[in-house]
């Protein structure tokens, strides 16, 4: 990880960064970039346009780290209200929600239990609309307990899908475990700062992980949801699903809202599956400072935005 992303990862989780940044009257214009808005309106609004452009979408309210069983609620019934206005403007069949577990309690004191309650009743919602629902992951400590989560919904929910974050050193392990018919597992690169212990210390590392795993998650039983803007992991991508003879409808590309439209639409010119993440609510600081931390072309977008203010 270069030192600028292991700066911002680190005031990702910094209050006083955070009232600086969210105090700033300009950040809200390039915040916006990247986050849907700070409503459910928003989120159908973008939502809309999106599916009208051929793209599929799965949304994310913001939020996590939740210390209180108040704030888990609010996120449970934030998911609900949310399926319910999907469903009445006609977009939720097909539609994914993102779950970060710790948005719903899972470290409060008992917060397994208290989390996969949580999940399972946004589940049950989420299948009475024809949505899925894949689990988030967070940073290394959590991965046990969202692994066990995940395969406890999937006994009434098949279809809950599970992310993997490929800068972990455990992950080709957890693709073995997961692996296996129908399972959905989106594959992302890691926004977390993590101990060299636990993870791959530099951006080779974690870019040839990923390319194995791409390979493994194609050959396998599963679906995969390839979660990267990296063109050339696009293109491995590609060309696995080809080899293991993946048909179009036999996997996903997915890209963050507002980060790379143009590869979304190569994707959807040559036939495949696109799925852009729609993240929204007030609670967008964590979420920002790890998009800027990912890659610098998104440091370079907020500078010059500021610097033309």
């Amino acid at each position: 990880m270069s030192p600028l992303s292991t700066v911002l990862n680190r005031a990702s989780r910094s209050a006083r960064t955070r009232r600086a940044v969210e105090s700033f009257p300009l950040t809200r214009r390039v915040v916006d970039r990247f986050v849907a808005g700070e409503t459910t309106a928003d989120a159908l609004a973008a939502t809309g346009r999106l599916v009208a452009a051929g793209r599929r979408v799965t949304l994310d309210v913001l939020g996590e780290d939740v210390h209180d069983l108040a704030g888990a609620l609010q996120t449970r019934d934030a998911y609900l209200d949310l399926l319910e206005a999907l469903a009445r403007a006609g977009h939720a069949a097909g539609a994914d929600l993102s779950l970060k577990l710790s948005a719903l309690g899972q470290a409060l004191p008992d917060g397994a239990a208290i989390a996969t309650d949580h999940a399972a009743q946004v589940c049950m919602a989420a299948a009475a609309h024809g949505c899925t629902v894949t689990l988030d992951m967070e940073d290394h400590s959590t991965v046990d307990s969202t692994l066990a989560i995940g395969a406890e919904l999937r006994a009434d929910h098949p279809w809950v899908g599970n992310v993997l974050q490929t800068n972990l050193r455990r992950t080709p392990g957890d693709i073995a475990a997961l692996a296996r018919a129908g399972v959905r597992i989106r594959l992302v690169k890691g926004a977390y700062r993590e101990p060299v212990s636990v993870a791959w210390p530099g951006k080779a590392d974690v870019d040839r992980a990923y390319a194995e795993a791409i390979e493994a998650l194609m050959a396998a039983d599963c679906y995969p949801m390839i979660a990267t803007h990296d063109e050339a992991l696009v293109e491995h991508a590609v060309r696995a699903a080809a080899h293991a003879g993946r048909g179009d409808a036999d996997w996903e590309a997915q890209l963050l809202h507002g980060v790379r439209p143009a590869l979304e639409q190569r994707l959807l010119d040559t036939g495949h599956q696109v799925r852009v993440y729609v993240p929204f609510g007030t609670d967008w600081y964590g979420y920002f400072m790890r998009r800027l931390a990912e890659r610098p072309a998104n440091v370079a977008f907020f500078l010059r935005a500021l610097a033309h203010r």
